[in-house]
């Protein structure tokens, strides 16, 4: 039967299935294994799975609860990112809706290339990204974050200011993700797990202080998860929490076709002096440098590319 892999870890997966095809009321969850070496999708991977994925199961009648995962369905897209621990690329979600991409405009300090980055994935993997500014009631006067979120918005990225503390911007928050597949992204201490238990009001997802030291948060998520609950309109909604992430590395795009894929800079993309062969740094008539003189490119966002397209070639250039 099929059933939709809720998490997993070890390459042990829960997967959710309906018992005896009673329907969405019955759903109940299994914890499966793979039946041998059966998907090649797993290979040079950090993880086989990941929450969101559809697989066909079979129901191990000798040991009740359990099962083996013989096929994954096709995926209409995957959200991921490189694991530097682990030397591979890491699936954070499956056949998504929407990347909820959550920062703060202070505590933790707010940092817009790590947006950047997964801005980047999620245009790269076809999902719509929605950029979120939680903490909106610490009033936080400053001009650069704002700059930096118009920006965004200029570029075509919906950007949406909330408190999960006061709860501003909240119902709108609600009505855009019912009904959908959203993947819930953001550095640690942002206010992940907050924002979750007051989506899911009776949830038990465990919440992280800041570590005032460092500004920065404590991990309290260490895989992604799927949540369940329904949304306005009691339409089911779906969340895949995924793990606090201090420095985000993108999957799957080459250094050399990078400018392809950043929004701003695709229109420009071969129309350089040198085409293709331009490295967007010192050339004469690079038509990319001239946009960032003009303001047509953001500054910062162009450092963004540079350290991007340095960390994608291969050189490890700290963010």
């Amino acid at each position: 039967m099929k059933g939709l892999v809720i998490r997993g870890s070890r390459n042990i997966f829960t997967v959710q299935i309906e018992a005896d095809g009673a329907g969405a009321a019955a759903r109940k969850e299994i914890r499966c294994r793979f039946k041998g070496k059966i998907l090649k999708e797993a290979e040079g991977v950090y993880n086989p799975l990941a929450p969101g994925d559809m697989v066909i199961v079979e129901i191990d009648p000798n040991h009740a609860g359990t099962g083996q995962i013989i096929a994954l369905e096709k995926r209409r897209n995957v959200f991921s990112r490189f694991n530097q621990k682990g030397g591979t690329p890491q699936l954070l979600a499956a056949n998504a809706d929407l990347v909820l991409c959550l920062t703060t405009a202070a505590s933790p300090p707010f940092r817009p290339r790590f947006l950047d980055r997964v801005l980047l994935q999620a245009d790269t993997a076809g999902i719509p990204p929605l950029v979120i500014c939680n903490k909106s009631d610490l009033n936080i006067d400053d001009l650069d974050v704002e700059e930096r979120l118009e920006e965004f918005h200029r570029l075509g990225y919906r950007v949406l200011r909330i408190s999960a503390k006061t709860g501003a911007g909240l119902d709108e928050l609600r009505e855009l993700i019912a009904g959908k597949c959203s993947v819930l992204i953001g550095q640690s201490g942002v206010g992940k797990s907050s924002l979750i238990n007051i989506l899911l009001r009776d949830s038990r997802v465990r919440e992280g202080a800041i570590n005032e030291k460092y500004d920065r948060g404590n991990h309290t998520t260490t895989m992604s998860l799927m949540l369940e609950f329904s949304g306005n309109g009691n339409r089911m909604t779906r969340l895949i929490d995924t793990p606090g992430i201090r420095r985000f590395v993108p999957y799957g795009i080459a250094a050399e076709e990078l400018v392809l894929h950043m929004r701003e800079f695709a229109p420009l993309a071969g129309t350089c002096t040198y085409g293709l062969s331009c490295s967007h740094r010192v050339e004469p008539g690079c038509r990319i440098m001239e946009a960032v003189a003009a303001g047509v490119i953001h500054e910062d966002r162009y450092n963004s590319f540079l350290r991007i397209h340095d960390e994608l070639a291969g050189k490890n250039h700290a963010d």
